[in-house]
């Protein structure tokens, strides 16, 4: 039985409000890589040392999802998205006086402290706005991330070429706050405690089991997790730094980035539909092995044109594949227990894009290549589908009893 509330013009009007935020907080994930081949030209550090500030913006990313999330559940969405947004703002303007690479990467780990508000947090809210229609509005939110990454980079590549990647970074720091905070004011009205009810008695989810208790399968998602995403760093994170390797310049590589991640968000949309037929873990499946297929690819293609087409092949396998271990946790674990285990196996996804992003800019560093790099992330693709596979195998309808700790 739903509530007036759920799938409402309001649902649909707040699910639009926040997909907007989410595209702007989204961008201190992305500015990072645009300005990569800049930062290591002025500073003349390492490919490995540049990645740093990467790695620390996904590892504040990561806590951010964990803090802010709380903050949502127990404060609301506006105090959250106000106080993320002057978190974003301070950490743009305070990358712009650092003297030195480490300094750059500390402020880095400020800034995707507070983007995070974009991503998780926001998930969580709208998924307490919708029953019939929750699969899409999910995957419609989790897509302002991608919708971010698909626009900012050519946005920023022209304005960086301009102005340099300082004016870029204080260029956004207006652009956060101007946009989050009058947003953020018309999220103020909280899901009514009956609604709360009527989802719970409304759920009609399929309970699976792999024969371990919760806290294991949580553990093993994670290190899932982190294999995928390592494997899917390694496009992401270095296609503007690849290109400019190639002499192509950080302009081509901005739109091949923007290329794959708008296959992303429509790859994203397609793997919630899927999952509603196949469910979660195929899903899961289907999507790492497609983005181990388009990894393959990198290795004998360097060409501009092949570069643009593997660059949107490989947005249209991977992007479901993080919402779906989402999907994974609800039906192989207690519903009580989701926010939790949810909030951490997406923790370990980002924690593995951040590990991802350092490890193949070391590799690079060592090989002067980024040939080995990709053969590093096909080896982590396959252990993650080794993974995925092991659940499929092991899966079974599940008895009901008490959840284990």
């Amino acid at each position: 039985m739903s509530h007036p509330v759920h799938d409402s013009r309001y649902s649909w009007m707040r699910l639009l409000i926040t997909l907007t935020i989410g595209m702007v907080a989204n961008v201190g994930t992305w500015a990072v890589i645009v300005i990569m081949p800049a930062v290591e030209a002025e500073f003349g550090a390492g490919r490995a040392a540049v990645s740093m500030s990467y790695t620390l913006t996904m590892i504040g990313f990561a806590l951010g999802n964990l803090w802010l999330g709380r903050v949502v559940d127990r404060f609301g969405a506006t105090l959250a998205l106000n106080g993320a947004a002057l978190v974003i703002a301070a950490g743009f303007v305070l990358s712009t006086f650092a003297p030195s690479m480490a300094v750059l990467a500390a402020t880095h780990l400020l800034l995707g402290l507070g983007s995070a508000v974009g991503f998780g947090p926001l998930i969580a809210d709208i998924s307490h706005w919708f029953l019939r229609r929750r699969g899409i509005a999910v995957a419609l939110v989790a897509s302002g991330n991608y919708l971010s990454g698909a626009i900012w980079p050519t946005l920023l590549a022209g304005m960086l070429a301009d102005g340099g990647w300082r004016q870029v970074y204080l260029t956004l720091a207006l652009i956060a706050v101007a946009v989050i905070v009058p947003l953020s004011l018309t999220l103020r009205r909280r899901v009514p405690d009956e609604a709360h009810g009527a989802s719970e008695a409304a759920a009609s989810l399929r309970a699976r089991s792999v024969g371990l208790s919760p806290r294991s399968l949580q553990y093993l998602l994670g290190f899932a997790g982190i294999a995928c995403c390592v494997a899917m760093s390694m496009p992401q994170v270095h296609i503007v730094a690849y290109c400019v390797g190639l002499g192509y310049g950080p302009a081509v590589g901005a739109e091949m980035l923007s290329l794959m991640l708008l296959g992303g968000v429509v790859s994203r949309v397609i793997s919630g539909l899927v999952a509603d037929r196949l469910g979660g873990v195929m899903t899961l499946l289907i999507g790492s092995v497609l983005q181990c297929i388009a990894l393959f690819l990198y290795l004998p293609w360097d060409g501009m044109a092949s570069l643009y087409l593997i660059s949107l092949l490989f947005g249209l396998s991977q992007g479901g594949i993080v919402p779906s271990y989402a999907l994974v946790v609800r039906e192989y674990m207690p519903a009580r227990e989701a926010g939790r285990r949810v909030g951490f196996v997406a923790m370990m996804t980002i924690i593995g894009m951040a590990l991802g992003g350092w490890m193949s800019g070391w590799i690079y560093d060592q090989t002067a290549s980024y040939h080995m790099a990709f053969v590093n992330g096909i080896v982590w693709n396959g252990l993650n589908i080794a993974i995925v596979v092991w659940l499929l195998v092991r899966s079974r309808p599940r008895q009901p009893r008490a959840a284990l700790a």
